[in-house]
């Protein structure tokens, strides 16, 4: 499964059935007044803050995956009602009250699917078109429902199944359950058979238990120590990022987006035993690299960066949908003087104390730590971010070949870059969504192809070695 923009996904035309959650008309009043989590609401109040601005910020998720054989449109609706009845997190309906950000929780036999036929697309670009418009129209932060989904049906063949979710709802490991879980009651229902799932775990529940936990804590908490020194190194929490991609201070731009691979199967395999002898990880291996790639695009001697972490394990709520990340700090060095051991060591290290740091929410740092950023509804300036994820290790990974899932990522405007690195069976690749100045586009082409070069590199000298 990889990442990459809706409108690079190779589909073929058909005709659109397209579902979305409603509240049925006979239903009873649902749980209110649950909190939302603290990413949630620093979400809800961005994308409220820029549309007050005047400078509107908007994005959604979606999964793009197909269903084997002739579509069965009924059962894969059961498969859809049954996704949103389980998790409760797109129930919720938010509403600011009291300065702070209240959910409702429609309760699960409140809700039904309204179903409508969206016609026929004669090309994958007119189809494609269509659900990238349905997706921005569609998907509000601030209006429920939170999702949609769809399928693209044609005669004698595979469907494609799309899903679209607001951030405020999921996060990009949730949607690797999604493709699962819809897969696997899909399968159920078209043989007359009621899905077999485990119990999902809730984040209505993860959100109450993380704000009694952290509300209340101040600035010198001692679980901010890891921060404070951060910040003390860095100048701010926030690490800048380096080269500089020529945005203006409190300016926002239209988003690129582009992806490619990186490291084919076999190279993958190599770059990934070579970090193995190092002492490391894989995607320690890839952060030193991308490292000393900023390094010699202009970056810093040091490098650091957010780096995102989930938090399933950690709370027992393993295949829950929801926002189910904490944004943690990392720096170690990139100098030149460093061999690839050193590098893939001082990661490794960084690593192993940042994760012993991982308990307070981001965003409280952000409001305690950054309180004179805090009301602005995007980063103060470009940001250092590595996103790494391995989803080979995912429920369903095996069938993936047949199954064609995809992560597509969408965002209006931002003042930075934000880089994805995703693995699977066929190696290992990226998605860069960044500020499209002609500065960013010079650098990030730099950055992209001095990426590539290195790691093709080291996976090189890991197969000769091998052999």
């Amino acid at each position: 499964m990889r990442q990459f923009p809706l409108e690079e996904l190779e589909t073929s035309p058909g005709s659109v059935v397209q579902w979305r959650p409603r509240i049925r008309p006979d239903a009873v009043s649902g749980r209110s007044g649950e909190r939302a989590s603290f990413n949630q609401a620093k979400h809800y109040s961005s994308i409220r803050g820029s549309r007050l601005a005047g400078d509107p910020l908007a994005s959604w998720l979606a999964v793009t995956f197909e269903v084997e054989g002739e579509p069965d449109l009924a059962a894969l609706e059961a498969a859809v009602l049954l996704l949103v009845r389980r998790h409760e997190v797109l129930r919720c309906e938010f509403e600011r009250l009291a300065g702070d950000l209240s959910c409702a929780v429609h309760g699960a036999d409140d809700i039904e699917l309204s179903r409508v036929e969206r016609g026929f697309f004669a090309s994958s670009t007119e189809l494609l078109g269509f659900l990238g418009d349905e997706f921005r129209r569609g998907i509000d932060t601030l209006a429920w429902p939170l999702c949609m989904a769809g399928a693209v049906v044609r005669p004698g063949a595979p469907a494609t199944v799309y899903l679209a979710f607001d951030h405020i709802v999921s996060d990009g490991m949730s949607m690797l359950y999604v493709i699962d879980e819809v897969q696997r009651a899909y399968r159920a229902y078209s043989r007359g058979e009621e899905p077999d799932l485990a119990e999902a775990g809730g984040y209505v529940d993860f959100a109450r238990d993380q704000r009694d936990r952290y509300l209340e804590i101040g600035a010198d908490d001692h679980r901010l120590a890891h921060w404070r020194r951060f910040a003390e190194n860095n100048g701010g929490v926030f690490p800048r990022f380096s080269p500089d991609l020529g945005v203006e201070p409190g300016r926002t731009y239209p988003v690129l987006s582009e992806a490619g691979q990186l490291l084919d199967a076999e190279e993958t395999a190599a770059f990934e035993a070579a970090c193995r002898a190092e002492g490391g990880r894989l995607f320690m291996g890839l952060l030193a690299t991308v490292g000393t790639t900023l390094r010699e695009e202009g970056g810093r001697e040091v490098y650091r960066g957010l780096m995102p972490v989930s938090e399933r394990d950690r709370t027992g709520r393993q295949s829950a949908i929801g926002w189910f990340v904490n944004t943690l700090p990392i720096e170690f060095p990139v100098s030149a003087g460093l061999d690839f051991g050193g590098l893939v060591r001082g990661v490794r290290d960084a690593f192993e104390e940042m994760m012993r740091h991982a308990e307070v929410p981001f965003v409280r740092v952000w409001e305690l730590l950054a309180p004179e950023h805090f009301d602005r509804h995007s980063w103060p300036y470009p940001v250092n971010f590595f996103s790494y994820i391995d989803t080979r290790k995912f429920p369903g990974a095996e069938s993936h070949p047949g199954w064609k899932p995809a992560l597509h990522v969408w965002a209006s405007r931002s003042n930075g870059a934000n880089s994805w690195f995703v693995r699977d069976a066929a190696g290992l690749h990226f998605n860069s969504l960044y500020a499209s100045t002609p500065r960013a586009r010079a650098v990030m082409a730099g950055i992209h192809e001095t990426l590539r070069r290195t790691l093709r590199e080291m996976a090189a000298a890991g197969l000769v070695s091998a052999r």
